[in-house]
């Protein structure tokens, strides 16, 4: 257990993940949970219930020391289009969870995504798909590229990792062990790496460019 530590997992459910083994454990989910069950993990700090679609992450910026999201990013829509008081407003929900997530992460906190990308099959047969990730998507936040910027992205990310995988691991460490390194090799020959691990740093130290 890394004492003193906070990890967010977006689109928790009743079971929040904790790829950092962190003290302290926060989680976000669309649906209100069932508090009971919810204490029965003890590790568990809160869950607040919020769409994300729409809403802020719900803590203060430089909260945590890293935030996860297993097979959660594939269902935040890029684009959605707003009708109030008859006027149109176009926002890009993605972008702005991404900044979401910068915000409430401290420098050099990591954030971990687990998600179908192209071409598998599993990023297009859940028909509450609407983000479909490439090997290259990472580029759009990650230095040296940033190209969200242009879509209002505000926050800069280290690439630690932007790699295929097996969704059975909820989480494979850098330096693998020898078994690990064969499983991973079985899956690369067997086609089952369906999913794209992603995991950056995030760089607070710096200047932001004036617009």
């Amino acid at each position: 257990m890394n004492n003193n530590l906070k990890h967010l997992d977006l689109g928790c459910g009743l079971n929040p993940k904790n790829p950092y083994n962190s003290q302290y454990l926060y989680g976000i989910d669309i649906e209100p949970l069932d508090k009971a069950k919810m204490l029965s993990n003890l590790t568990i700090k809160e869950i607040k219930a919020r769409n994300l679609i729409f809403d802020q992450i719900p803590y203060k910026e430089n909260f945590f020391d890293s935030v996860s999201a297993y097979d959660f990013l594939e269902h935040i829509p890029r684009i959605i289009s707003l009708s109030t008081k008859g006027k149109n407003q176009t926002r890009y929900a993605f972008i702005e969870l991404m900044n979401e997530i910068y915000r409430t992460l401290k420098h050099k906190g990591k954030f971990y995504a687990l998600t179908p990308y192209y071409p598998n099959a599993q990023a297009f047969q859940d028909p509450t798909h609407v983000n479909i990730i490439t090997n290259l998507t990472h580029v759009y936040f990650c230095e040296p590229h940033l190209m969200a910027a242009m879509y209002g992205f505000n926050g800069k990310f280290k690439l630690i990792r932007s790699i295929p995988a097996r969704p059975k691991y909820t989480y494979e460490p850098i330096k693998l062990n020898m078994r690990q390194y064969f499983r991973r090799l079985k899956d690369k020959i067997y086609q089952r790496e369906s999913h794209l691990i992603w995991e950056f740093e995030a760089i607070k130290n710096y200047k932001k460019p004036v617009k």
